[in-house]
This record gives structure tokens, sequence and C-alpha cells, in this order.
């Protein structure tokens, strides 16, 4: 921890948002170079100098990950929504 987070909780001021962590920016990296690879193979597919299992494979893991960041949205808003629905 920093010393003006430190320096801000004390004095009663909000501390800063977090920045985002180095893990979340290397998955949304990872998420689209995924995309982007399942993009280049089904176009070398369809100009007929792609490989159709390396497409097939591309796009699997294209809707896995697409299907991941999905349930992971969901599962933050539903702990969004549960806290909304906290007594205060």
């Amino acid at each position: 921890m920093d010393l003006t987070q430190i320096s801000a909780g004390i004095a009663g001021a909000p501390s800063p948002a977090p920045a985002p962590t180095l893990a979340a920016a290397e998955a949304a990296r990872g998420f689209a170079e995924t995309l982007a690879l399942a993009e280049t193979q089904a176009q070398a597919a369809l100009t007929g100098a792609g490989d159709p299992h390396r497409l097939v494979t591309a796009m699997a893991e294209g809707k896995l990950a697409v299907d991941t960041v999905v349930t992971i949205r969901d599962r933050v808003v539903e702990a969004y929504q549960e806290i909304l629905r906290m007594p205060v």
C-alpha cells in the first residue's frame, strides 16, 4: 500500500479507485488475441489458404473465451445486485 492511500484513509477522504491488476490486463489481452486468431483463421479458410482443422480449433477456442467472459460478467452483475439488496 502506498503512503498517499494511507494518509487519504486517515484523513477521511475517499481513496482513489484501484488500478486494474496486471492479471486482468493480461486476461483481456489474451481474450483479444484469441478472438483475433479465430478471425484470422476464418479469413484464411474463406480464401482457401487455411487448414480446416485449425479453423475449427480456433473457432472452438474463441467460443470458449467468449463464454468465459460472459460467465464472469454475469457473476459480477449478480454480486453487484446482491450488494444492492443488502440493508443499510
